[in-house]
C-alpha cells in the first residue's frame, strides 16, 4: 500500500489525497479523486497552480457561514469546479477554536476536543453536510475536495465515513485520521488559529494545549465511534438511519472509488 504524499503548499494546511487504502476483498481506494484539506484563505499563487493540476470539479466546504465570511477561500481564476456549502452555521466556531477561559492547559484543551466529537454525531448541520458530501461523490464526475477550517475534525470524520463505506478497515480509518499529525504545514494552521484563540482567552496557550487543539488524537475519533455505536448499535446503522446512506448508494460509491 503506497499512500500519496501531502500536496506541497505554502498557505493551505493538511492538503492530501486520502485514497490508496486497502479495502475488503483485495481492492484499494482509487487515488487522485478524493482530496481533503484545511481552508484556502491563505492560498498562494503556487498553491493555486498546484490545485489547478488536480482538476477538482467538486468542493465541499464544511465550514459555516460566519467562518466562510471571516476566511473567504482563494480560488484560481482557472477554477472550473462547483463549491457546495451549508447555508447557515455548522458549528458554534471552528472545532479546534471552540474554547473557554480554561482552555490554556493541555488537559482542558483535550477535554474541549473530546466534547466536539461527542456532539458531532448529533449536529444537524454536520449530518446534512456529511450526507450531501457522500451523495455528491456518487453523482458528480472528476476529483473532489472536502475541507473545513483546519481540515482535521469535520473533514476527518467525512473522510472516515467515506473510507468505511468503501470497505477500509477501522485500523486504517484511524491511521488516515492520525495522518493529519504528519502534515508538514502545521505552522500554517497555527498562524491562522493560535492568535485568535489567545485573544479570546486573554492569555498564552501552553504548548501541550496547542498540540491538543491543532492536532488529532485516537481518543477524538474513538469518541465519535462510541457515541454513534452507543446510540445506534453500529456505524452502518447510523449511516443508514441518520446520514441516509442505503445499500444502493454504498454500491455506487464502491463502484466509482474502489479499484
Amino acid at each position: 500500500m503506497i499512500l500519496a504524499p501531502f500536496l506541497e503548499t505554502e498557505g493551505i494546511h493538511n492538503f492530501r489525497d486520502y485514497g490508496g487504502w486497502k479495502t475488503q476483498g483485495g481492492g484499494a481506494v482509487r487515488q487522485g479523486l478524493l482530496w481533503r484539506s484545511g481552508q484556502h484563505v491563505g492560498a498562494s499563487p503556487a498553491d493555486l497552480r498546484a490545485i489547478d493540476a488536480l482538476d477538482i470539479r467538486t468542493v465541499v466546504d464544511l465550514r459555516g457561514a460566519s467562518e466562510r465570511e471571516r476566511n473567504p477561500c482563494t480560488r484560481s481564476e482557472n477554477f472550473g469546479g462547483e463549491v457546495f456549502f451549508h447555508d447557515g452555521e455548522t458549528s458554534s466556531s471552528p472545532p479546534h477554536m471552540d474554547v473557554d477561559e480554561h482552555t490554556s492547559t493541555e488537559d482542558y484543551a483535550r477535554q474541549r476536543m473530546i466534547a466536539v466529537y461527542t456532539r458531532m454525531p448529533r449536529n444537524p448541520a454536520m449530518i446534512s453536510m456529511f450526507s450531501r458530501y457522500l451523495r455528491l461523490l456518487a453523482e458528480r464526475d472528476g476529483a473532489s475536495l472536502v475541507h473545513c477550517f483546519a481540515g482535521k475534525d469535520r473533514t476527518g470524520v467525512a473522510a472516515m465515513l467515506m473510507l468505511h463505506i468503501l470497505g477500509v478497515d477501522r485500523d486504517d480509518q484511524m491511521a488516515e485520521f492520525l495522518r493529519t499529525n504528519d502534515a508538514p504545514t502545521m505552522e500554517v494552521l497555527a498562524r491562522q488559529s493560535v492568535p485568535g484563540i489567545e485573544q479570546k482567552l486573554g492569555r498564552k496557550l501552553e504548548e501541550g494545549a496547542v498540540q491538543a487543539l491543532l492536532g488529532v488524537r485516537e481518543e477524538y475519533l474513538a469518541t465519535y465511534w462510541r457515541e454513534v455505536e452507543d446510540e445506534h448499535g453500529s456505524l452502518d446503522a447510523y449511516l443508514e438511519s441518520v446520514i441516509g446512506v442505503d445499500e444502493l448508494l454504498k454500491d455506487q460509491l464502491r463502484q466509482r472509488f474502489v479499484a
